[in-house]
């Protein structure tokens, strides 16, 4: 089963018709409440210094957040930029997983699917960089 940070990441990463998708089965069955609607806020953007190994805050980065109750259970959506339809989907995805409700347990294929298509082509990504990577080894001085 995925973790809440897993699922987040690969709804945020694959295509967002996902999110949309999985949201519009929730709200055709069940009343969602707005406890807060999509709103803009900043948050601190924390970083790792990777020669001591501490934290530190690089800046601020724009998110947008959202909080959906379903069956007295909240979700809550956060993502980075102006992405209020986004958040709401996230929110009600997550109000959904917090209340159990059956459908998620039709999800986990299709977040597996989506998991997979997310790291070929991060994959393919990575290949690419290390094709034009220069190997000095081999450069004569």
């Amino acid at each position: 089963m995925l973790r809440r940070k897993e699922r987040t990441e690969i709804l945020i990463q694959y295509d967002s018709c996902l999110a949309a998708q999985f949201a519009a089965e929730i709200t055709d069955r069940y009343d969602c409440f707005e406890i807060i609607a999509p709103h803009y806020g900043l948050t601190m953007m924390k970083m790792r210094e990777s020669a001591q190994n501490s934290l530190f805050y690089i800046g601020e980065v724009l998110v947008t957040e959202c909080k959906i109750e379903i069956e007295s259970h909240i979700g809550i959506g956060i993502v980075v930029g102006m992405k209020n339809e986004l958040a709401k989907h996230l929110a009600i995805i997550d109000a959904a997983y917090e209340a159990n409700l059956p459908e998620t347990v039709n999800w986990k294929e299709p977040l597996h699917i989506a998991q997979e298509k997310i790291n070929e082509t991060k994959v393919k990504k990575q290949a690419l960089f290390l094709d034009t990577k220069v190997n000095f080894d081999t450069m004569e001085v």
